[in-house]
Parts: structure tokens; C-alpha cells; sequence
């Protein structure tokens, strides 16, 4: 049987002991908050740093990774396996996907015997998450690199992100959103729902006022995508929201019982910019395109 690794990068937000446990190599991204720069390890004490920093009003900033630190990452990584099979975070919202990718053009110089496939995923996060399980799963299960890479290739799209925005004063403080309109969605309690489009992009679908309406559209918009009763596996994301994200996976369980549902939290490099409150659903959906 063809022996290989697969590699991620901290932006799949699992947790560091699951990585562990699955012998998965990871690269950390950084983040700077309060003039104090942090490693993106994956550790629930790192998320809560970054939070707990927020909510007191300071405003982070993420680093991507450099085609240096790409370089030494996989370099390491193939002094002791021939194949690698590496998934990051999806290439439209970082410019670090071109990094890795002038990392390799440099690396299969000095490794040609090896063979390096850097997977350009789509998925972010809890998406990214959940397609990382997959792939760990088929790799367990004795399917050869090539053939994992060629079902990724062919089902990264079905992997559906869904958000949902607590406040839209951090998306403002990053750029994305005119103080005009963050101080009207504020003022009228505007939650934006989003997810991510066959680009990788994040794209707003419905603005809701209220949270508790907003949920309940989130979860409904899953059925543009997902029959009930092919539901199996979900997971339920949020940033220092722990509470609501126990009641979510509730509704989850109750909309699609039998279904698997399990809890991540959020990770710096999306979190600097959605804050605390984010609360988010991923899953395998039934259609092989995006939809709102």
C-alpha cells in the first residue's frame, strides 16, 4: 500500500491533539494583538487569548505564511515521507496559497524524487475541518494519495460553510464594511449571514435582524442544499460562544436526527475578523455547487 501524509495548515481550526493523534503536520499562521504576536497553534488557549482581547476592544491583525516558512515546513516533512498530500486554508482569502505554491517550485528542485500535491480547497475553517476528517478517513481506510486527491478534486465544492455575524463593528475595523453601514446594522441588531461560493469567496446571502431569527434562517438555508435524510455529519463553529453554539447543535440534532454533530471553535485567522459571537455550520452537501 502507497504510504503518505497528509499535512494542513492551523487554519482548519481542529483541535492540536486531533492533529496529533491523526499524525498530521501543521503550519501555523500568526496573529499580532495588543503588540503581542501569537503562533496560531490550535490550542483552545490561544483562541481564548484572542477573544478575551477583543471583547476587550483591541483590534488584531493575521500575517500570512511566507514562501520561506512554506519551504522549511514541507522540507521537513519530505526528508521523511515521499508523499505528501498538503490542505490549507482556500486560496481567494489568503495570499499565502501562492506562497506555498512558490515554496514547492523551489522545494521540487531539491526533492524530485518526491511528490508534493498542495490542494487548492475552496474551504476555510469548519469547511476545511470537516474536509480534513474526510480525507484522514479515506487515508485510514487504505485509499492510495492519488485516489483521495481525485475525490477531493472532484467534492471539495460539497463542502457548505455557513456564518452567521454577531457584530459588524470588526468587519468594519478590517476594511469590509463602511462605518455608515455597520453603525446602521448595529443600531438595528443586522446579523449577516454568509458562505462560501465556488471561489472560495465569502458572500453575504441574507442580512436578518435579531439573532435568534438569524439562526433559524441559517439552519433553514441548509435545505437548499442537503436533503434531511442524507444528513450525517456536521459541525457547529463559533468564536467565544460556546453557550449558543451547545443550543445550535440542539437544533441540529433535532432538524437531522442521527445525524453526527460535533463543536469547533473558531480559530484567530477568521476570528480577527468576525470577532466574538460568530456562529457557523458546515457540512456535506447533495449538489456539487455552491448555494446561497
Amino acid at each position: 500500500m502507497e504510504e503518505f501524509i497528509i499535512a494542513t495548515a492551523s487554519t482548519c481550526d481542529m483541535d492540536k491533539e486531533w492533529l496529533d493523534a491523526h499524525n498530521i503536520p501543521m503550519i501555523s499562521y500568526t496573529f499580532e494583538i495588543n503588540e503581542k504576536v501569537y503562533i496560531d497553534d490550535c490550542m483552545p488557549e490561544t483562541k481564548h487569548a484572542l477573544f478575551h482581547e477583543m471583547r476587550e476592544g483591541h483590534q488584531p491583525k493575521t500575517s500570512q505564511i511566507t514562501t520561506y516558512a512554506y519551504y522549511e515546513f514541507f522540507k521537513e516533512i519530505l526528508k521523511k515521507n515521499k508523499n505528501v498530500l498538503f490542505l490549507d486554508m482556500d486560496k481567494t482569502l489568503s495570499s499565502s496559497y501562492f506562497n506555498s505554491q512558490r515554496a514547492y517550485e523551489e522545494i521540487k528542485e531539491d526533492f524530485p524524487d518526491n511528490h508534493l500535491v498542495i490542494v487548492d480547497t475552496r474551504c476555510v475553517t469548519f469547511g476545511l475541518a470537516l474536509l480534513l476528517k474526510t480525507v484522514v478517513r479515506m487515508k485510514e481506510e487504505g485509499k492510495s494519495m492519488d485516489e483521495v486527491y481525485q475525490w477531493v478534486e472532484t467534492n471539495k465544492l460539497r463542502f457548505s460553510h455557513r456564518f452567521l455575524i454577531d457584530d459588524l463593528e470588526w468587519l468594519r475595523r478590517g476594511g469590509r464594511l463602511s462605518n455608515a453601514s455597520a453603525i446602521i446594522g448595529s443600531l438595528l441588531s443586522i446579523k449577516p449571514l454568509i458562505y462560501i461560493d465556488d471561489e472560495g469567496k465569502l458572500v453575504a446571502f441574507s442580512k436578518v435582524r435579531g439573532k435568534k431569527k438569524a439562526i433559524k434562517e441559517l439552519l433553514a438555508s441548509c435545505d437548499h442544499d442537503l436533503d434531511p435524510t442524507h444528513a450525517k455529519e456536521f459541525i457547529v463553529g463559533h468564536s467565544d460562544n460556546l453557550e449558543e453554539a451547545e443550543k445550535m447543535k440542539e437544533l441540529v440534532l433535532e432538524k437531522y436526527p442521527g445525524s453526527e454533530v460535533s463543536i469547533h471553535e473558531l480559530g484567530p485567522v477568521i476570528g480577527c475578523h468576525t470577532g466574538p459571537g460568530f456562529l457557523a455550520i458546515a457540512y456535506y452537501s447533495d449538489v456539487d455547487h455552491r448555494v446561497a
